[in-house]
């Protein structure tokens, strides 16, 4: 059983700060799209990403990832992790906007119950969390439900549905990073040895697929959005994420769920003058209030 630790002044600040930066994803993804090619965004991403926390990892002295199962498992685990939903995003963002990708992000919590459901002891489905998933997944009903069930907008559902296959990949993601917990390896070295994976895995495709060199030179502000991508969005945001599951425990950090979508609508709607739909504001509402349900706090306190 999860305990819930108490937050400090710092760890709320640096919980807004986590929701800003990995918010701040979805909208550098898309000052980038278009004038990348889809794979090199990606393995830009994870590959400056993986630098800057080898960067850390020699600096404080702590071990880099060794041995051969150590190595098998963090491949499967920037396959689920990275290199599989930052494609499926980055992809989909092609099609829909940064804010509507940052909404169906938000099924990630939803994906990650009926994974662990059935692929876990532990983790069982209650009716609490039975009522959750209706309501979240009724939201992406609303969302997308009608375009799909009429067979029109063919590359926006294919879009959606690929932000739900990313969201997908992170719950498998979730499941499978428990085995690091004996595998003795040290958070920060997790992170960078799956980003090393998820980089060898891309280079293959940028190559083969993308071709960048044959794409004109992106101007400073996608390059800018490339560097922010992977520094901020990527390397800090472990650092920060890793320190708040020490210090604030997993029950808090989860909030960082509700405050993602929250800052990558801000950024869409003040800065790329992005719109959503009623539909989307309500399914929206629905995945909140079902992750809500799940999360327990509310329901705890009314009837306390």
């Amino acid at each position: 059983m999860q305990v819930e630790m108490k937050m400090s002044g710092l760890d709320w600040l640096l919980l807004a700060a986590l929701s800003l930066l990995w918010g701040g994803a979805f909208f550098f993804v898309q000052l980038a799209v278009g004038h990348l090619p889809a794979f090199t965004i990606v393995f830009l991403r994870v590959s400056l990403a993986a630098l800057a926390l080898g960067i850390v990892l020699w600096a404080t002295g702590t071990a880099f990832p060794k041995g051969w199962p150590v190595w098998r498992a963090l491949v499967v685990m920037g396959l689920l992790n990275n290199a599989l939903p930052f494609s499926f995003f980055v992809l989909a963002q092609g099609e829909i906007g940064s804010a509507l990708a940052a909404i169906l992000n938000a099924t990630t919590p939803l994906f990650t119950l009926l994974v662990a459901h059935f692929g876990t002891a532990d983790e069982r489905l209650n009716g609490a969390k039975l009522l959750g998933l209706g309501l979240g997944f009724g939201g992406v009903v609303v969302m997308m439900g009608g375009a799909a069930l009429l067979g029109s907008g063919g590359a926006t559902v294919l879009a959606q549905g690929a932000c739900l296959a990313a969201a997908l990949c992170y719950a498998f993601a979730s499941v499978w990073g428990r085995r690091f917990r004996q595998l003795g390896l040290a958070p920060l070295a997790t992170a960078f040895g799956m980003l090393v994976s998820s980089s060898c895995m891309l280079l293959p495709l940028v190559l083969v697929v993308d071709q960048p060199w044959a794409w004109p030179m992106p101007g400073a502000v996608t390059l800018a959005a490339i560097l922010a991508l992977a520094v901020l969005s990527t390397a800090l945001a472990y650092l920060i994420y890793f320190r708040l599951l020490a210090s604030a425990g997993a029950v808090n950090l989860a909030l960082v769920t509700f405050l993602i979508p929250v800052s990558a609508i801000g950024l869409a709607v003040l800065v790329l003058g992005e719109t959503l739909a009623l539909r989307h504001v309500v399914g929206m509402g629905l995945i909140g209030l079902g992750l809500a349900v799940i999360d327990g706090r509310l329901r705890r306190k009314f009837l306390l």
